[in-house]
């Protein structure tokens, strides 16, 4: 009898403590019909979990029609199997909350300056999780940089937050950013499932950061991103973050959230073809430091890509083990440049010390090649491409083996920002301490342009490289090159070359 008085009053005194901590929106008022605006009642629960120093707001089964929702310290949002939260559209009367000041927009656009225009938002908090096997759904979210009163442009937005969980959640068409998480320390996001109209995951400023899991599909933008803007009114870098185990893509949107995979829509609104890769930039006042990337697939989207345009230093970086199919630009982009979006004073940054291992690329548009530039005066330094597969479309024609490609210190970075190119396989210009080793291109239709062009580099070696390219003129075009050495290339001699100022290799 004693035993049994033991163990009800364990069980009453377990779920006084689960009352304690679970925080039940509709207990609040909301109605999760999908009709009512829900977010008054949602931040209520908020409010009193808080009160409690902290818990859980729970989300059952229903469709949550909503506006900004304001999260606290100490809190985890849990959307249960059947829960949607829906961003309402906004009406004359109601809204989001509005975005608020920042002195430094000039140096970023307005979708990274602001934080409170968004469905979810949260400024300096600690411990907060979103988890759940429920879905956000962005419906009432501009995919513009709206200014208007009471617009929304973002799922999630997070601001100097510290020990942040996001997990297991479905996304689906969420504005300009699916998560934008600015300055935000001791971040992880694991097993989303994001189908988005712009931005998947915009991870800027952020130090300890593990992505992985994660499914993110973005036709018209980047699909996990790294960015180091001037948002938050100072620099600081992007550093010791990791993103594993990903697919990302750039299906039609909403086709791979039901698993139809659909190739419908040719072009992203930038009359571009469709991005849904991982990029680190544009945004770069800050820095990159301590950055792998590994066991990730692009799927029909644009290719790696990593820049440094605005003063920051990108530097040990290590990508391994990606798998690349059907891809429309460079399959492998590295970018220094000058456009320098920060404060007057800014020096151009340094983009050296990456190592990139194990890629295989199938199915590449050969007008954008792998390409690795920086710009006069300043070369991207001490780079290694090993163990990659290429195999690309070809199809080059002679005329652009002559093309002049012009520098666009100044200009916005992507893959296609310097049109068709006169290489095909590798253009690699502005460059110092490049290794080369263990790389096999395919071209699939004939190419008239030579396997590799080489503009002011410096210190360069090409090991175990075989260019399987039908009508290639050349294996290589020099032009102020020093310090070049091919070694057990097949079809081309060992060669070294201490300097020349203009040379082609033949095969």
């Amino acid at each position: 009898m004693k035993k049994y008085f033991f163990f009800v009053v364990m069980s009453l005194l377990a779920t006084a403590m689960q009352a304690a901590t679970f925080f039940n929106v509709r207990d609040f008022g909301a109605k999760g019909d999908g009709k009512t605006i829900d977010s008054p009642a949602i931040n209520k629960a908020i409010e009193a979990a808080a009160k409690e120093g902290g818990g859980t707001v729970w989300f059952p089964a229903g469709k949550y029609a909503s506006y900004s929702i304001r999260l606290q310290s100490n809190i985890t949002l849990f959307l249960d199997n059947g829960a949607t939260l829906i961003a309402a559209y906004p009406t004359e009367t109601e809204g989001f909350d509005i975005a608020e000041p920042n002195a430094f927009n000039m140096f970023q656009d307005f979708g990274h300056s602001h934080w409170q225009n968004s469905l979810i938002w949260g400024i300096g908090l600690d411990n907060v999780t979103i988890c759940g096997n429920g879905m956000i759904d962005g419906m009432g979210l501009t995919r513009e940089e709206s200014r208007i009163r009471g617009v929304g442009n973002k799922a999630i937005a997070l601001k100097l937050c510290r020990n942040v969980n996001l997990k297991d959640i479905r996304m689906y068409r969420c504005g300009h950013f699916a998560l934008l998480a600015t300055g935000v320390d001791n971040l992880t996001i694991d097993n989303l499932l994001i189908d988005t109209n712009r931005d998947g995951l915009d991870i800027d400023c952020c130090r300890n950061v593990r992505v992985s899991n994660c499914t993110v599909n973005s036709p018209n933008d980047d699909a996990i991103v790294l960015k180091a803007s001037y948002g938050l009114g100072f620099f600081r870098n992007t550093e010791n973050n990791t993103i594993t185990n990903c697919f990302v893509s750039g299906y039609d949107m909403g086709t791979v959230l039901d698993g139809t995979f659909q190739r419908l829509i040719p072009q992203a609104p930038d009359q571009c073809f469709p991005c849904g890769r991982i990029k680190l930039g544009t945004e770069s006042s800050g820095g990159f430091k301590n950055i792998t990337i590994s066991n990730c697939v692009f799927e029909r989207s644009r290719g790696l890509a990593l820049e440094t345009v605005d003063g920051g230093d990108l530097e040990d970086i290590t990508v391994s083990n990606l798998v690349l199919r059907d891809i429309n630009a460079a399959p492998i982009f590295l970018r220094l440049g000058a456009r320098q979006r920060s404060p007057q004073g800014t020096p151009v940054g340094h983009l050296r010390r990456v190592s990139i291992d194990n890629v295989r690329v199938y199915n590449s548009d050969s007008m954008y090649v792998c390409l690795i530039t920086g710009i006069p005066g300043h070369s991207i330094e001490d780079v290694k491409l090993s163990n990659i597969y290429l195999y690309q479309q070809g199809g080059g024609a002679k005329e652009l083996a002559t093309r002049v490609i012009p520098e666009n210190e100044k200009k916005y970075p992507e893959q296609t920002m310097f049109g068709p190119l006169p290489a095909a396989v590798f253009y690699i210009r502005h460059a110092n301490n490049i290794q080369i080793n263990n790389v096999e291109a395919t071209i699939m239709r004939p190419d008239e342009r030579p396997s590799v062009c080489l503009d002011d580099v410096h210190n360069i070696s090409f090991n175990n490289v075989i260019f399987n390219q039908p009508k290639a003129p050349a294996a290589f075009s020099l032009t102020n090159v020093s310090d070049f050495r091919t070694f057990n290339c097949r079809n081309i001699r060992d060669l070294l070359i201490e300097k020349t100022d203009k040379q082609i290799v033949e095969k």
